[in-house]
Formats: C-alpha cells, sequence, structure tokens
C-alpha cells in the first residue's frame, strides 16, 4: 500500500513548479521514490494475474480463441459441442497465468536500469507513462520467457494439439488467419498485451486520484512540491 501511494505521488508530479522543484530541490528524492514505487506496483500487477483465474476470471484480459477461429467456435456451441471450446479457452488462460510470473524479475530489473531521463518522461508524461515504459523495455525479454512456458502448458492439452493440426490446414484453404495458427504464440501476445493493459489501469487510477505519502522520502518529495 505505501509503495502504490509512493507512485502516486511521483506520478503526480506534472506541473511546471512541480518540475522546478524536482530539479532544484527534490529530483533525486522523486526519482529514487518513483523507482521503488514502480517496482513495487509491477510486482503486485503480476502478482494479480500470475495466479489461478488471474486472466480467465478477469474480463478485461480473458483470452478468447482466436478472432478466425470464433466461428468455429459459433458453430461447435450450435452443435452441443461447447465444452470443448471453453476446455480451450481455459487451456490458454491457464497458460498465461503460468507464464507471468516470469515478468517479476523483469520489471525489477528494467526500474533499476531506468536513467534520469527515463524518470523525468515517467513523471511528466501521460496516463500510462509507466507503463509505455516497461512495454518499451521490458516486451522482448518477456516474451522470450513466456513463450517456452506456454509451449509446455499447452503441450499437456490433447485438444490444443488438436487445434494445432487442425489450424495448419485450415491456414492452406484460407479458413484461418496465418497469425492465429500458432497457438502458443497468440496465447504469449495475448499475455503480454493483458499485463500491460492491467499495469495501464493502475496507472491511470493513481494518477487520477493520488493519495497521501507513505514513507519518509515521499513525505519530503510531496513536501517540497507542495509549496
Amino acid at each position: 500500500m505505501a509503495a502504490m501511494k509512493a507512485l502516486a505521488i511521483a506520478l503526480a508530479l506534472v506541473s511546471s513548479n512541480a518540475i522546478a522543484q524536482l530539479e532544484h530541490i527534490t529530483r533525486q528524492d522523486a526519482i529514487t521514490a518513483l523507482k521503488a514505487a514502480l517496482e513495487k506496483g509491477s510486482v503486485a500487477a503480476v502478482a494479480h494475474l500470475g495466479k489461478v483465474d488471474g486472466f480467465l476470471g478477469n474480463p478485461q484480459v480473458k483470452i478468447p480463441l482466436p478472432d478466425s477461429a470464433q466461428r468455429a467456435e459459433h458453430a461447435m456451441r450450435r452443435l452441443g459441442m461447447g465444452k470443448y471450446a471453453d476446455e480451450l479457452i481455459v487451456t490458454l488462460n491457464r497458460a498465461a497465468e503460468l507464464a507471468v510470473p516470469q515478468a517479476r524479475t523483469v520489471f525489477v530489473d528494467s526500474v533499476k536500469k531506468m536513467s534520469v531521463q527515463d524518470a523525468k518522461t515517467i513523471i511528466t508524461g501521460g496516463d500510462t507513462a509507466g507503463t509505455e515504459y516497461f512495454r518499451r523495455t521490458t516486451r522482448s525479454e518477456l516474451h522470450k520467457r513466456f513463450l517456452p512456458i506456454v509451449e509446455k502448458s499447452t503441450a499437456k492439452v490433447q485438444l490444443a494439439q488438436k487445434y494445432e493440426q487442425f489450424a495448419d490446414k485450415a491456414v492452406v484453404v484460407g479458413m484461418l488467419k496465418k497469425e492465429d495458427a500458432d497457438l502458443d504464440e497468440y496465447v504469449t501476445q495475448k499475455a503480454l498485451d493483458g499485463l500491460y493493459v492491467m499495469m495501464a489501469e493502475e496507472e491511470k487510477k493513481i494518477r487520477k486520484d493520488p493519495v497521501g505519502t507513505g514513507s519518509s522520502i515521499i513525505k519530503k518529495v510531496f513536501g517540497a512540491l507542495g509549496r
């Protein structure tokens, strides 16, 4: 809680007066506070999604079947075979939930490597500047870490393997888009999208409604900028 409050204060420093104070009085304190808050906030986001129903139980990030496979899904449901579509959807979301915890150390490393200019850009940026920083600095590495976990997870489910077999043939005859045929790649990209969506939502809430400070260093920053 203290970390999220710290993030609220740091991300609220957007006025010209705030920047002047940041430059001349409390810049290092503000940057230190911002780094600590971003680290703790990102870890919290990972913990929220990296558990059973973290994706499946959240409509904002729940992973559906690929767009071009949804026609087949509708047909299955009309024929009373909806349980198979449901099983596959659960498989996709469980794979994402297993992969997301890998993001924790990547986010922490990204915060530690943050430059002064990066911090200033986040502080003075838009509603999702912090999220965009993470997207820019972590997505490639997270993709490399997520994909093997997703592959291992879906390999355990026979239905997912059958989807892959069907998909290859469906692409050839134009029934399925090529990018939707690789289920593991699809899930990996959706898991990443969902992770950044949740981080952006949290960041926007904090920027919209900053709350009080929870640590001495943030009290110092808040006090200086409130003058």
